[in-house]
C-alpha cells in the first residue's frame, strides 16, 4: 500500500513493501528520489536490516547457527504494516514471521517513520528486541538521488561537499566484495569538496567513509548552488554509491550502523564492525534528515 504525505513545501510517498519512502518532490514538483530502472539500478530508498552489504559466502552464524541472508538483508523485501498515518507523516512496523527466523533468529520490531519538513524530510529507525536474548543488528539507509536534478546538465556537474574540511580515504572493496582492511583510496586532503565522475565508481563501486569529522554533506551543482543535504549525526560509516560501468543519472547517499564482511570476517556475525546488540526489552533509535536548497 502506498501513503501520500504532503505539507505547504513537499510532497512524498511511502510504501510498505520495504517501508521505503518511494518519492519526494519540492514546491517546483521536481522528483529527486530515482525511480529506479532496469538499465541501472531498480532501487529507490531501502532501507538495509539486519544486515548491511554482502556477508562472506552469504552466510553468517548467530550463537553457533549458520543462517543464509541475501546482501543488505530482509526488511527491503518484505511488508509493513501502518501503524499511524498523518498529512505529513507515516509510522510503519515489520516484525518477524516464520521466514524470517529461517535467515534471522531473532524476533524484532523494526519501525520506520518519515515525516516531511519544510524542504525536506526526516526518516527515523527504532529497533525492539522482544526476545529473551541478546539480538545482535546491523541497519543502514540507501536513498537513491536523481542527478543531475535538472534539465541539460550532467552528472559531472555535481560535487559532494562535505560540512567540514575533511582528510579522508575510503575503504576499498575487494573483487570477492569483501571490505578491504589495509587497502584504501585517499579521496579528500582537506577540502570539502569532491567533485563527481562515474570512473570513480567504475573502478571503486562504493566510496565507504568510517573516519568523517562531518555529521552530513550535500550532493549539489557549485555553478547553480542547487543540490540536497543529508544530516546523518550518529552514524559511524557513510557510504556513495551508483551502479559501475552504467553510467545512470542518480546518485545513492547511504548512512550505515554496520558494514558488508571485511576480507578477515569470522562469520560470526557479533564480530562485525559497529553491529549493535539490544538485551531483551530494549530499544534503540536514529534517524537521518534529507532538505533542500
Amino acid at each position: 500500500m502506498i501513503f501520500e504525505l504532503r505539507n505547504d513545501s513537499c510532497r512524498a510517498f511511502a510504501d510498505t513493501h520495504g517501508g521505503e519512502l518511494i518519492s519526494f518532490m519540492g514546491t517546483d514538483n521536481r522528483e529527486h528520489i530515482w525511480q529506479g530502472s532496469p538499465d541501472s539500478w531498480t532501487g529507490r530508498n531501502p532501507i538495509l536490516f539486519p544486515i548491511v552489504g554482502r556477508l562472506r559466502d552469504g552466510k553468517v552464524r548467530f550463537e553457533g547457527e549458520t543462517c543464509e541472508m541475501p546482501q543488505h538483508g530482509l526488511a527491503r523485501r518484505r511488508e509493513f504494516t501502518l501503524l499511524h498515518k498523518f498529512r505529513e507523516s507515516v509510522e510503519l512496523e515489520q516484525r518477524e514471521d516464520e521466514e524470517t527466523l529461517r535467515h534471522y533468529p531473532y524476533p524484532y520490531r523494526l519501525r520506520v517513520r518519515h515525516e516531511l519538513i519544510d524542504s525536506g524530510f526526516v526518516t527515523s529507525f527504532e529497533v525492539f528486541n522482544p526476545g529473551e536474548r541478546p539480538m545482535p543488528f546491523c541497519i543502514g539507509a540507501h536513498t537513491g538521488f536523481c542527478c543531475p536534478m535538472r534539465e541539460g546538465e550532467r552528472f559531472e556537474d555535481y560535487v559532494l561537499r562535505f560540512d567540514e574540511e575533511e582528510t579522508v580515504s575510503s575503504i576499498r572493496v575487494t573483487p570477492s566484495g569483501a571490505l578491504s582492511k589495509k587497502d584504501r583510496l585517499p579521496v579528500l586532503a582537506g577540502a570539502r569538496d569532491y567533485p563527481l565522475t562515474h570512473g570513480v565508481f567504475d573502478s571503486c563501486d562504493t566510496l565507504i567513509f568510517d573516519s568523517l569529522r562531518s555529521h552530513g554533506v550535500s550532493l549539489m551543482n557549485p555553478e547553480t548552488g542547487h543540490g540536497v543535504h543529508m544530516d546523518f549525526a550518529g552514524f559511524p560509516l557513510f557510504a556513495v554509491w551508483t551502479m559501475p560501468h552504467a553510467n545512470a543519472p542518480y546518485l545513492c547517499l547511504e548512512p550505515w550502523v554496520g558494514c558488508a564482511a571485511m576480507e578477515d570476517d569470522t562469520g560470526d556475525f557479533l564480530d562485525k564492525p559497529f553491529c549493535v546488540t539490544l538485551a531483551p526489552g530494549e530499544s534503540w533509535q536514529i534517524r537521518y534528515t534529507v532538505t533542500l536548497f
